[in-house]
């Protein structure tokens, strides 16, 4: 039984070692200003790729969009990070991933939304029904689908909110800080710009370990702008985002 036990740990290792895994890092922007890291203890449960929009509100024409929330689909992206698994992608796939999936695929909402929009060429989610059933995300050259873990969302106090794992992890969340994205992030299929990076807090009652959600290597999600009138927009977006508890 012993022999046993030390072969299976070996093998285990060499099989470790063969593939030269290694510890997922939080990306950074490369700028002068970074968000901060997690506290020490915590560990990573999940790097999802969020895609979906963003919203904003036009309150006159030629006025400064204010962002209204978001909508995403989430995905687990921890196997394509590199030496993660026989799925991952080079560092520099990895980071091109969102603007990948952007510029590649569709929506993954009901975007049947067209009323009170500042430009009707950009409708916005289902008012009441904005997710699809729950299916895995086909990326173009990523040999395995990336599973569906869950939904990001702005509950009804405007609160950004993340459901992952079936209700195994709930939180809301509160912004504790922000920086621009790197001038190399993809400005999305409308050339609209980057959304910042974030570092998020849970706030009230969480369900499960989750306490921090980082908001990183973001692709599109700008506003249009309200050269067109008064009224809602949306934009497409994707990111990562990593989840620790």
């Amino acid at each position: 039984m012993l022999f046993k036990t030390l072969l299976i740990a070996s093998v285990t290792s060499a099989l470790a070692a063969s593939m030269g895994c290694r510890v997922p890092t939080l990306p950074r922007s490369g700028d002068s200003k970074e968000l901060s890291n997690p506290p020490n203890g915590l560990k990573l449960l999940h790097i999802a790729l969020g895609f979906g929009i963003q919203n904003y509100t036009c309150s006159a024409l030629d006025t400064k969009p204010s962002a209204s929330g978001a909508l995403a689909v989430l995905y687990d992206a921890l196997p394509l990070y590199p030496k993660q698994s026989r799925h991952s992608l080079s560092e520099a796939q990895f980071t091109a991933l969102p603007g990948d999936v952007l510029a590649q695929h569709a929506v993954p909402l009901k975007l049947d939304n067209t009323e009170n929009r500042a430009d009707p060429a950009h409708p916005g989610a289902s008012l009441t029904n904005p997710f699809p059933a729950p299916a895995s995300l086909q990326v173009d050259g990523v040999d395995k689908p990336l599973e569906y873990i869950g939904h990001h969302f702005f509950n009804d106090k405007g609160v950004p909110s993340f459901l992952l794992d079936n209700g195994k992890i709930f939180l809301t969340s509160k912004r504790d800080e922000a920086i621009d994205a790197p001038m190399s992030a993809s400005a999305g299929p409308d050339a609209t710009g980057a959304v910042g990076w974030l570092k998020l807090s849970a706030t009230g009652a969480a369900v499960g370990p989750a306490k921090f959600v980082y908001r990183v290597l973001t692709a599109g999600g700008n506003s249009h702008g309200c050269t067109n009138g008064a009224g809602d927009d949306s934009t497409s977006y994707a990111a990562t985002y990593w989840f620790y508890g």
